[in-house]
């Protein structure tokens, strides 16, 4: 995830995610207590990164782009961050000037905070219209370079540890799992936020199909 790697958390105008709040409410729940604030700090050394890739002889390079670093507050009414732009497009342009393709991930667990506080995140049918307008933007201002898409990280990993177990964000489950989760429904959510993430999905590929490719 974007959090394993990027860094740059509070830089950019990049808004919080899920991950961001999980990590820094719950430290017990990881297993170092980090957080993913600095991570190996991409953000920062991404010429370093791309540059070592080609050193390394590497000619494909997948990544997560942070919804929260495109629209800080998840939505597009939120308003689009042009300095999340600005870093995603360096980085596309600099991975390509190396001869390394761009595979891009839309999203890798870190859905905005601000749209957990809204409405319950991917518990909630408003998510979807939400992620085809963030996928939207990145189709638009990164698809005349970027040629491979990833819609959704391993979907079944996100909403069993996130909704069912409770240990990755947004950390929640029943009390019978013993994770102490504050809420939740191990035998409810995790449907609902996998049902949420097809229909987001399909929306977006829809919409790639008919205006982007």
């Amino acid at each position: 995830t974007c959090m394993q790697y990027e860094g740059g958390a509070m830089e950019g105008g990049r808004g919080p995610s899920i991950w961001d709040n999980f990590t820094h409410q719950h430290p017990d729940k990881i297993a170092d207590r980090s957080n993913g604030d600095v991570a190996v700090d991409s953000y920062h050394l991404y010429k370093e990164d791309v540059r070592l890739m080609k050193d390394m002889g590497m000619d494909a390079y997948r990544f997560s782009i942070s919804w929260t670093r495109i629209l800080p507050d998840g939505t597009l009414k939120g308003g689009v961050n042009r300095e999340g732009i600005k870093y995603y497009n360096n980085l596309i342009d600099e991975l390509l000037s190396k001869g390394v393709q761009p595979f891009v991930t839309l999203f890798h667990w870190d859905s905005p905070q601000g749209l957990e506080d809204k409405y319950g995140g991917f518990l909630s049918p408003n998510i979807i219209n939400d992620y085809k307008d963030y996928a939207e933007v990145c189709f638009r201002e990164f698809g005349d370079r970027v040629k491979h898409w990833i819609t959704f990280n391993e979907p079944w990993s996100f909403c069993v540890t996130g909704y069912e177990r409770g240990v990755f964000a947004p950390g929640r489950c029943s009390p019978w799992e013993k994770a102490n989760c504050s809420a939740g429904d191990s035998g409810r959510e995790p449907y609902t936020a996998a049902h949420h993430q097809i229909l987001a999905h399909a929306a977006a590929a829809r919409l790639y199909k008919q205006k982007y490719k």
